[in-house]
């Protein structure tokens, strides 16, 4: 079964945002070009949102910076196509931690990091993680949103100032190879700009917890490390050795690596090393003398475990690093943007593309802020780094629709493939009426009814007789018994309210 009913009927209360059709105006402006401002691009383009992400910077940043691509994240990538691009730039390791002394020492011990391995993750999701950087997923997001009709993308056009009124935002935008500055108004602006974002200084809102954990340097190089693991492929080597301890990692495919170390006062930095005095330290950590890697970069980054006072300002929010900002471990700071910027996209969206009512937008910081601030406890733990899949997997999927294979027009899907961009019902094969149901929803927001076997029916929940009521990112709404009446516009509005 594969029927979609748009209701025609008005919701009470329901407000309408509405731009004329030949007005070319974004209904959005996204602020940060990272991996949340270009998730919350796509998505909202999806929807037939008009769009316009700018970006202070002339292009994407080359630092390989986050390393992880968590499950449910790569399930987002997957819906849109994007899966193969994406793996075809991760190394090939388990999505654990070995505490070495060196890398060619052959003694050490396995840490969880959280992560599922293969087997593990295809009990749960269509999908696993992907140990890619974050400098090979960007590219991939910006062709994608550039490949849209109603994306617009600015890179080097600042966000410098903006104002509110009832009716949307204006935003003063600074073209930097120019020198010129306009403004341009949408319905809502989102900032993604960044642990210094102008965005969330401009709304008011303020950051809570500490802001110096410590600071990091970081040397990129290439050099043959997958050939000394050997048969150890890990995602992250703690190497233990007293004049180099540090973490060594893959950073994506060709023996791209990293060595990370914490700096403290009295200490020679990473960014005042010489070449020469850099290939030596990766050469001790390796544990081969004779190692001559290819210096790429040198950088430095601070630990923070920050999150903001709140996420929305009226017609503002904030995501990403704008909205909590997390030390790297457990490997969860790129993964809780991706999913807050998902979440607030489908949300905006509804509002705009299908007049959903606009205290549905409230919701994005009553769900997504007890993750970021779950997330953001755990990185401040010194400890946070190692934790069992079963233990942080669930902060990851969320409570979404359990999945499931089953057979569709001749080939295999997941339960996940069955959720569309409105509402969606799934029942039994053999339970009669829920189109009646469907239709009778009171929204206009697009109804999907799916019809799976028995045996898909009894995994994600349903009872005999029932059904149950989907979000778009598969939060269940609902849980019916049997067929039940007319759901109301109050009914229905609590519902998606409380998600």
């Amino acid at each position: 079964m594969n029927r979609e009913r748009n209701n025609p009927a008005v919701t009470a209360g329901l407000q309408a945002d509405r731009v004329p059709a030949a007005d070319k105006a974004p209904q959005v402006i996204v602020a940060g070009a990272g991996p949340a401002g270009l998730v919350a691009a796509i998505t909202l383009a999806g929807y037939g949102v008009r769009v316009l992400l700018v970006d202070k910077r002339p292009e994407i940043s080359g630092l390989s910076r986050a390393l992880v691509i968590s499950t449910r994240s790569m399930e987002i990538l997957r819906s849109w196509g994007l899966e193969d691009q994406v793996r075809a730039g991760a190394s090939d390791v388990e999505p654990c931690g070995w505490v070495t002394p060196t890398l060619a020492s052959g003694e050490g011990t396995v840490i969880p990091l959280g992560h599922p391995s293969a087997a593990e993750a295809a009990k749960v999701s269509p999908s696993r993680p992907a140990w890619a950087p974050q400098d090979h997923l960007e590219p991939i997001l910006l062709a994608r949103l550039r490949g849209s009709p109603v994306a617009e993308v600015r890179l080097g056009c600042e966000l410098t100032a903006l104002e509110q009124d009832d009716h949307g935002v204006a935003a003063v935008l600074h073209d930097r190879s120019t020198g010129t500055t306009h403004q341009a108004r949408a319905r809502y602006l989102i900032g993604a700009d960044g642990a210094h974002s102008t965005v969330r200084d401009q709304l008011g809102i303020t950051m809570e917890g500490p802001d110096a954990l410590g600071e990091y340097h970081r040397v990129e190089f290439r050099a043959p490390l997958a050939a000394i693991a050997g048969n150890r492929r890990y995602g992250i080597n703690v190497i233990t050795h007293p004049e180099v301890a540090g973490v060594l990692a893959p950073r994506g495919r060709d023996d791209r690596w990293g060595l990370s170390r914490e700096w403290r006062p009295g200490q020679p930095a990473l960014t005042a090393q010489s070449p020469e005095q850099l290939a030596d330290l990766i050469a001790a950590a390796a544990g081969v003398a004779s190692l001559r890697p290819r210096i790429e970069r040198v950088s430095t980054f601070s630990f923070a475990a920050q999150i903001a006072s709140r996420y929305r300002e009226r017609r503002g929010f904030v995501l990403g690093d704008a909205a909590h900002r997390m030390t790297p471990r457990g490997g969860t700071g790129m993964n809780t943007a991706i999913h807050d910027a998902y979440d607030l996209a489908w949300k905006l969206a509804w509002v705009l593309t299908y007049r959903a009512e606009p205290s549905l937008l409230d919701t994005y910081q009553a769900e997504r802020r007890p993750v970021g601030l779950h997330n953001v406890t755990r990185s401040a733990d010194p400890n946070g780094l190692s934790q069992t899949a079963d233990q942080a997997l669930p902060w990851d999927l969320n409570g979404r629709l359990p999945h499931h294979w089953l057979r569709h027009r001749d080939r295999s899907i997941s339960t996940l493939d069955l959720l569309g961009d409105g509402l969606t019902v799934i029942t039994g094969a053999a339970e009669p009426g829920w189109d009646h149901v469907a239709a009778a929803l009171d929204t206009r927001v697009p109804v999907a009814v799916r019809a799976v076997d028995q045996p898909t029916a009894d995994h994600i929940g349903i009872q005999p007789g029932g059904a149950i009521l989907l979000r778009p990112d598969g939060q269940p709404l609902m849980n019916w018994r049997k067929p039940a009446g007319r759901l109301h516009s109050g009914a229905l509005a609590d519902h998606l309210r409380r998600g």
